[in-house]
């Protein structure tokens, strides 16, 4: 009964002007009861309080039937219009469907009762066959709108519950996936605990110690070995502390802030990648260059943690796959968005390039595709190009 496109109001306001509009055509044609003997003022007069009754027929059920039912009897006493029955019937939907329990439970007694009073009275005075028709004409009229009212009800609330059901059912589904996340997330932290970071803690304990016995013999600081140990124990050091920010960052899967000793690095530790690169070209005759253009201002976390992650990615590239050369790392702050741009040149050639199974490309292309921006990667003008674009706005947060 109800127009799920139209507002309340307006479906009420509608069957309202609808009701008043198709009475007032019943009485230009004169079609109500007795119309020579029943004065049209009458007519009339139950035909607009109908109406407006209809318009509160939601927000004041009580109100609407009780008066609604005044008026219906005037109406059949002084001259019954099908229009203003209708809309009697209307209210007693309402009634029940809108109003609370305890109404409903008075509409099924006094209407039944009223039934029984104009059934037997028919009977009685106008004999069997008049008794059966005001037995069928106030069923409908009384009864069945109350009848079909219940229905409505009851299958509202059905509803309802199931909807409550559901809704609980997908918040315990909802807890049980968030369960067996944080289950694996613990059991991959106690893997990378048990594995790699103990693989790391080995790698540097034995650089440590080797750049002990180096200092024993007395071996030049600048000695090529000396240097490699202190590469590769400041390497394994950084791959630790990293490793133990990933181990808490998966443990806290409670929703809570991250420790600050976990923070996520960002752009501010760009200069540390590139000595760490520089450190670690030079044997291999490879000079790092950065430039910067814009201002810099403040970068989202997710943003600044992401071109991290892509300008470190891209670095390590260059040192496994690149030639000798000038590699040039160039960082454009705009207003809208951080552009990244890493340009090497490339060692080609068989035998001449460390293999890879190219996941860091992949995961470069996914950390800028969660921010809704965009990377590219490949071979161009005699060189290894990286170009990635990451959005600086809200939105990132959000994808983030």
């Amino acid at each position: 009964m109800l127009v799920p496109s139209v507002p309340p109001r307006r479906l009420d306001r509608l069957i309202a002007l609808a009701g008043l509009l198709g009475g007032a055509l019943l009485i230009v044609f004169r079609v109500y009861d007795r119309p020579e003997r029943n004065p049209l003022w009458s007519v009339l007069l139950t035909l607009v309080v109908m109406a407006g009754l209809e318009l509160v027929r939601r927000t004041r059920p009580v109100l609407a039937v009780t008066v609604g039912g005044l008026a219906c009897a005037l109406c059949l006493l002084t001259g019954s219009l099908l229009a203003t029955l209708i809309m009697y019937t209307d209210l007693l939907y309402a009634a029940v469907v809108y109003g609370t329990r305890r109404m409903s439970k008075v509409l099924h007694l006094t209407n039944g009762s009223t039934v029984l009073v104009l059934s037997g009275l028919a009977l009685y005075y106008g004999g069997t066959s008049a008794g059966l028709l005001i037995v069928v004409v106030s069923s409908l009229l009384f009864l069945a709108p109350v009848w079909t009212g219940d229905v409505v009800r009851k299958h509202r609330r059905e509803a309802d519950t199931e909807r409550l059901r559901a809704e609980q059912t997908a918040l315990l589904s909802e807890m049980d996936r968030r369960e067996a996340v944080g289950a694996e997330r613990a059991r991959m932290a106690r893997e990378l605990h048990d594995v790699v970071a103990n693989h790391l803690s080995a790698i540097a304990i034995h650089a440590t110690g080797a750049q002990s016995v180096a200092r024993r013999r007395q071996l030049a600081e600048d000695d090529p070995l000396v240097e490699v140990l202190a590469v590769i124990r400041e390497n394994s050091v950084q791959g630790l502390a990293e490793m133990r920010r990933m181990i808490g960052l998966l443990r806290d899967s409670g929703g809570g802030e991250a420790d600050e000793s976990y923070a996520a690095p960002d752009l501010a530790a760009v200069d540390a990648l590139l000595a760490k690169a520089r450190a670690a070209g030079q044997d291999v005759g490879l000079e790092f260059e950065l430039t910067e253009d814009g201002e810099r201002g403040e970068v989202p976390v997710p943003v600044g943690l992401a071109a991290y992650r892509i300008v470190q990615e891209s670095l390590t590239n260059v040192l496994k796959h690149a030639g000798p050369g000038l590699v040039t790392l160039r960082l454009e702050f705009g207003p809208e968005e951080l552009r990244i741009a890493v340009d090497s040149p490339y060692r080609g050639g068989p035998g001449r390039e460390l293999p890879g199974a190219r996941a860091g490309l992949v995961g470069m292309a996914e950390r800028a595709g969660l921010l809704g921006g965009s990377f590219e990667a490949g071979p161009g003008d005699g060189g290894w190009s990286v170009r990635a674009v990451l959005p600086r706005g809200r939105e990132s947060e959000g994808r983030a």
